[in-house]
């Protein structure tokens, strides 16, 4: 396509910021599904409030929540800053998202500043008015890195958005399955 061949030097960024960004979404997609935080045993425990015959497994965060607790026998606070500690580990990388959000417009909008430089550097003194192969490159890298920047840019924003709200929902119902697994034992 001619948008990737007009964006210039710009595109090796841009390519970057994509790649982290598609990167980022799909590995927290996999890692935020249920069977990886919550398995549907443990929720059914959550629930009821019975861990009796629960295994604590570690492969899920709810297992590893509920793993902690029987191995350390570990009080309420303790418990509670370490399924902090394990939303804090869901959250992993996400910023990059963050970045790449700032990060491509900024690129594209540098490739816009680039693209406009060399249009108005190529007029001539003489005659004040531009080169045509000058221009149309200049105006083509202008376009095509805006483009590519915003391309990038908007979809990782939305995946930001999800993958943080995914991560929001996932942190409360862990947070009640603490204060379940707490209640199951004073009881």
């Amino acid at each position: 396509m001619d948008i990737f061949t007009h964006a210039g030097i710009f595109i090796y960024p841009l390519a970057l910021c994509s790649l982290v960004a598609v990167f980022i979404t799909f590995e927290r997609l996999l890692a935020l599904r249920p069977s990886r935080v919550m398995p549907a045993s443990l929720v059914d425990a959550f629930v009821s409030g019975k861990f009796d015959g629960i295994e604590s497994n570690q492969n899920s965060v709810a297992g590893r929540i509920v793993h902690f607790y029987r191995s350390r026998r570990a009080d309420a606070d303790s418990l509670q800053a370490y399924a902090r500690l394990e939303v804090s580990r869901m959250e992993r990388g996400v910023f990059l998202l963050e970045v790449v959000i700032g990060a491509a417009p900024l690129i594209g909008l540098l490739g816009t500043v680039t693209g406009l430089t060399q249009v108005f550097s190529g007029f001539s003194a003489e005659t004040g008015l531009p080169d045509p192969a000058a221009f149309i490159r200049g105006i083509a890298l202008a376009l095509n890195t805006t483009i590519l920047g915003l391309a990038i840019a908007i979809p990782a924003l939305a995946a930001h958005a999800y993958v943080l709200r995914r991560v929001e929902f996932m942190a409360a119902r862990i947070g009640l399955g603490v204060q379940a697994l707490l209640q199951s034992e004073q009881d």
